[in-house]
């Protein structure tokens, strides 16, 4: 795992792109694997700037994503696609059927089946983007005794209910589950990019530079395994 460390979030955010920007530069129908949230916010905004200016485009790029709430229309202000749409597709050039998000009506796991067929029609990607959770989940994969392989329905840990209340009018209104891919999934990529910045992120980013080994109890510590896995963090994080 290579580790690099910035002053601020916007030089992480800058750092994190100028890797994206190279890998789509270099094979510009890149398979990109793409997350939501706080962290990976100014990694967008320098991709939409870096279309903008005629660094990349999108038009032959196809996108697959992480994870979403389980029973939330994808039309609601709080859905992943929405987040998607505001964040990044509605200002760069890509095709939205080359766009693709989880989505489930229920906890019904035949909703998982259909992600996983789709994962595997979409093959191998050539960048992933990862958020890193207070609690070192990766995608929606919480510590647990066992981690899933595959797409699956999960019930979300207290812990990341409050830090997604932030997003909501009130916590009771966090949606408890979601549909998330699973941890073979999730790293099933070339690249990794990890993104962790700010304050509430130190312990956990402390735990997985320091971990002696790897368990299901903290999911972020399966990064070291991967090939190829960048975590950008700023000074707040890691300090």
């Amino acid at each position: 795992m290579k580790i690099i460390i910035s002053d601020s979030y916007e030089e992480l955010s800058k750092k994190a792109a100028d890797l994206f920007i190279s890998i789509l530069q270099e094979k510009p129908q890149s398979k990109l694997g793409l997350a939501t949230g706080s962290s990976p916010i100014g990694l967008y905004k320098n991709l939409i700037k870096a279309q903008k200016e005629g660094e990349i485009s999108f038009h032959w790029a196809k996108t697959i994503n992480l994870d979403e709430y389980v029973g939330i229309d994808p039309k609601d202000d709080q859905s992943y696609q929405t987040f998607m749409n505001e964040n990044l597709f509605d200002h760069v050039n890509i095709k939205k059927e080359n766009t693709h998000l989880p989505k489930a009506d229920t906890n019904d796991e035949k909703f998982a089946q259909e992600y996983n067929k789709l994962l595997d029609d979409f093959g191998t990607r050539d960048l992933q983007v990862l958020g890193l959770g207070p609690n070192g989940h990766i995608a929606f994969n919480e510590p647990a005794e066992f981690l899933n392989k595959r797409t699956s329905i999960v019930k979300l840990a207290d812990e990341t209910i409050e830090a997604n209340s932030r997003f909501f009018d009130k916590k009771e209104d966090v949606p408890k589950y979601a549909i998330s891919m699973g941890m073979a999934d999730a790293f099933n990529a070339k690249t990794l990019i990890v993104i962790a910045s700010g304050k509430n992120k130190k312990e956990v980013v402390k735990k997985l530079i320091e971990g002696k080994e790897i368990s299901p109890d903290f999911p972020a510590s399966f990064l070291s395994l991967h090939p190829n896995c960048y975590l950008f963090v700023d000074k707040d994080a890691i300090e």
